[in-house]
């Protein structure tokens, strides 16, 4: 009986050292999510805008350019993943490997080989598990991506896509996998096509009440679309980034509020068994010391 009291006391004692933890992680995922979501709403703007600018230019402008270019046979297509640096944040970063898989799938189905390119350490352990090859991965700033990042990365997803055809790693099309934070309850993993740049036949244009803006290109339309297509891919895969870094805390912080949870009915489970534990010896002392006195009472009268 007291092996197993103490082994159930030791295992109260540890339960309550790992919901210290998982209550403290709770906390910082909690006090870092607000500022992570100020900084993707803040991004918004931004990016919605330059999307706008660099899609009418490009639809509007009737200009060839490299980024905007469909190739008639596309063989080729890199894919982003964006995944988180740590664990404990639920199927956070399984759901994006999850649906980058899917995209995978959709594109091999096209007849398009796929270059990997990673940002988070979960996926590239994911893949350097399954001994799949990835041309190049970033790690280290998953819950707080900075622009400089994003601007590395999109340089060498330009640089791939702007290859001539049949060179060493050149690409047809880029995909980014994301999570997208649409509420702390809800996040949403996102797959969309980066490059080439989706251009809209004026004639064909959808119809909107909305009042467009009129632009003039100075000096012109290709050295604009020059000037604007890097910067609208950078844009871009900031945004993305900034929206998993939120997504990533809300899983973290749901993650981690379930293992609190969990520890407290754990705790309690273990405190009762250990006390019908306790009790169940004290009842077996005492009857214990009731059969001796007993038998020594019989003894005596046997005596008499």
């Amino acid at each position: 009986m007291a092996l197993s009291l103490r082994e159930y006391r030791a295992r109260i004692k540890s339960t309550e050292s790992m919901k210290k933890i998982t209550r403290a992680m709770e906390l910082i995922a909690a006090s870092r999510i607000i500022k992570a979501q100020q900084r993707a709403q803040a991004a918004a703007p931004y990016a919605r805008e330059l999307t706008r600018a660099v899609s009418a230019v490009a639809t509007f402008s009737n200009v060839d350019h490299p980024l905007t270019r469909e190739e008639d046979d596309p063989k080729r297509a890199a894919v982003l993943v964006v995944t988180s640096d740590r664990g404990l944040a639920g199927a956070y970063s399984s759901s994006a490997l999850k649906e980058a898989e899917r995209l995978a799938e959709k594109l091999r189905a096209e007849g398009k080989e796929i270059d990997w390119y990673i940002c988070g350490r979960k996926g590239e352990a994911y893949f350097r598990f399954r001994q799949r090859p990835v041309v190049q991965s970033w790690t280290g700033f998953s819950d707080q991506p900075s622009y400089d990042v994003a601007a590395e990365v999109g340089r060498a997803l330009i640089e791939s896509f702007l290859k001539e055809q049949g060179e060493d790693g050149d690409v047809d099309e880029v995909h980014v996998v994301y999570t997208r934070f649409r509420s702390m309850l809800l996040q949403e993993p996102t797959a969309v096509r980066l490059l080439p740049l989706e251009v809209i036949e004026g004639d064909q244009a959808p119809e909107t009440h909305e009042v467009l803006p009129l632009y003039e290109f100075e000096p012109s339309a290709e050295a604009v679309l020059d000037g604007l297509l890097p910067q609208y891919v950078q844009s871009r895969i900031f945004f993305s980034l900034l929206q998993a870094a939120a997504s990533e805390l809300a899983s973290r912080q749901k993650a981690m509020k379930s293992a609190t949870d969990n520890a407290d009915e754990l705790i309690k489970k273990y405190t009762r068994i250990a006390n019908q534990a306790r009790q169940s010896g004290i009842t077996q002392e005492i009857s214990e010391i009731v059969g001796g006195v007993n038998a020594l009472a019989d003894a005596n009268s046997a005596n008499d």
